[in-house]
């Protein structure tokens, strides 16, 4: 018996392109693919060419119809920008792929290829790879416009201190710079007692005020100017003023409380030294070591001022000092600070060496003063108090010197300070050299002081050494640890002008 062999498996036959006669496997056109593209182009009616607008200021690509919007070069967000303004004409054909091809970044070029499928004569589906190139244009956007013209705004915030001394406005200033709450301004404007935020937006000015109302005891009211009105769409235009008034109270500033509101307290004495401003006041009774908190709403309703200016403060030497420990609570007393240590010291006007007049004072500086050590105080004894608070209490409960804080050499403290703030970009008036001590007051502070320092932002000035401990006086220092390295990055390490193509 024979065994015949399996038949083949049947194979596909080829047939002749109907157009030009070349032998084709069959498909539903019965053409081949390059007679079939000469006969069909499924590109046709997409645009070839398009437009991109740039602002080079803020770097940003503008999104039909009014929006402006972050993109890197080669991004997924740029394509989808670049891949919009096409989408109405892609909607007759399948799109496979879409990718950049590189251009250089200066020619203003931007080059799109796209993979796309369509389906054609007698269902045969055609595939077609082409380009799209964009020509950016520069064009300013509405933000940085107003930025460039200064005077274009929308929203005020006005704010001020009716005082004499800065230091709460120096403390705000960093505390804004560490928030980046100055971000959205377009021009901030320093006048002799506040500053001026402008806006280009109200719900902008409206979040610095809510910032502001957070971080120092304050009020504020607000009001609105009619620019212009559009009867026909119903359309007002306001310009936007918020005024913003912070209490004028200072860190070392000497206050009489109403005795209500010193009774409210837990029965602290009238006199006190603020020792701190942050969102509240912190006030601490020098004779008693009893301290308090006002909030802002507080102090509206029951207000005070400061008994002195600080120029005012004289040098006192330490002749003698004993610390007391063992002090009893009051009737009703309210919360001591652990912080401090109550002495009882006598002391004398360094202007007033040549004479053996001293004077006696209970002081909440008892754990840093030592007796020949110089401090900076108020002299309540031979001056002429004009509060009406003070002028009603009883004689015997004034004191007669009140110490504010210890005396260092202020030129060698500069000297030595290793450490620099960073400072908001304003548009100042003619600075003074009490500007300038003022300034230094509050760096002083904020060495003396670790709870405010905790909140700002402290750099490292690399152009001044490190001085050893041996030649410290006891003035207080800020640790390195406590210092953040000042990080400038340059132009051509963000891709700017002068940066070279990376390639592989």
């Amino acid at each position: 018996m024979e065994y015949l062999p399996a038949p083949a498996a049947p194979t596909q036959g080829h047939i002749l392109c109907c157009q030009c006669g070349v032998p084709i496997p069959p498909n539903p056109a019965n053409m081949c693919v390059g007679c079939l593209r000469a006969q069909v182009d499924i590109t046709e009616g997409i645009p070839k060419q398009g437009t991109v607008h740039f602002c080079k200021q803020c770097e940003r690509y503008l999104q039909p119809p009014g929006t402006w919007i972050q993109c890197a070069l080669e991004s997924r967000e740029l394509l989808a920008l670049c891949l919009k303004k096409i989408k109405a004409s892609l909607s007759k054909v399948r799109l496979i792929d879409a990718g950049f091809i590189w251009t250089e970044p200066h020619s203003k070029r931007l080059k799109l290829k796209l993979t796309v499928q369509k389906e054609v004569i007698n269902g045969a589906v055609l595939q077609q790879v082409f380009v799209v190139e964009y020509v950016v244009q520069s064009q300013m956007c509405e933000d940085c416009h107003r930025v460039e013209a200064k005077d274009f705004w929308k929203a005020v915030v006005q704010v001020r201190q009716k005082t004499v001394h800065k230091k709460t406005f120096y403390y705000l200033e960093q505390l804004i710079l560490k928030h980046r709450l100055h971000q959205n301004t377009l021009r901030i404007k320093e006048i002799h007692d506040g500053l001026d935020f402008y806006y280009s937006s109200k719900q902008h000015a409206q979040k610095m005020v809510d910032f502001l109302q957070c971080t120092v005891p304050s009020r504020s009211k607000s009001s609105q100017r009619l620019i212009s009105h559009d009867i026909h769409s119903n359309v007002y235009n306001y310009k936007s003023t918020f005024s913003v008034e912070i209490v004028p109270i200072c860190k070392d500033n000497v206050v009489c409380l109403s005795p209500k509101l010193a009774q409210s307290l837990g029965n602290m004495s009238q006199i006190c030294v603020c020792i701190r401003v942050t969102s509240t006041i912190h006030l601490i009774d020098p004779r008693t070591l009893q301290i308090a908190e006002i909030d802002g709403s507080t102090y509206w309703r029951h207000p005070f001022h400061s008994l002195f200016q600080p120029k005012q403060l004289e040098e006192f030497i330490i002749m003698d000092i004993s610390r007391v420990h063992d002090k009893k609570k009051g009737a009703g007393a309210g919360a001591r600070s652990n912080k401090h240590t109550l002495a009882e010291a006598w002391v004398r006007k360094t202007s007033e060496l040549d004479t053996d007049h001293q004077y006696f004072c209970c002081t909440h500086l008892g754990h840093i003063l030592n007796p020949g050590d110089l401090v900076l105080g108020f002299d309540l004894a031979n001056c002429n108090l004009n509060d009406e608070f003070a002028n009603k209490m009883n004689p015997q409960h004034i004191p007669d010197v009140v110490l504010i804080k210890k005396s260092y050499d202020r030129s060698r403290r500069q000297r030595r300070r290793n450490w620099k703030l960073k400072e908001l970009e304003r548009d100042r008036e003619a600075t003074d050299t009490d500007d300038e001590r003022q300034y230094q007051d509050f760096l002083e502070d904020l060495e003396e002081d670790e709870t405010i320092r905790k909140n700002v932002n402290i750099y490292r000035n690399a152009d001044i050494p490190v001085e050893s401990d041996t030649d410290d006086d006891g003035a207080p220092r800020i640790s390195l640890a406590e210092m953040l390295e000042d990080l400038h990055i340059s132009q051509d390490a963000t891709g700017g002008e002068g940066a070279e193509m990376l390639t592989e």
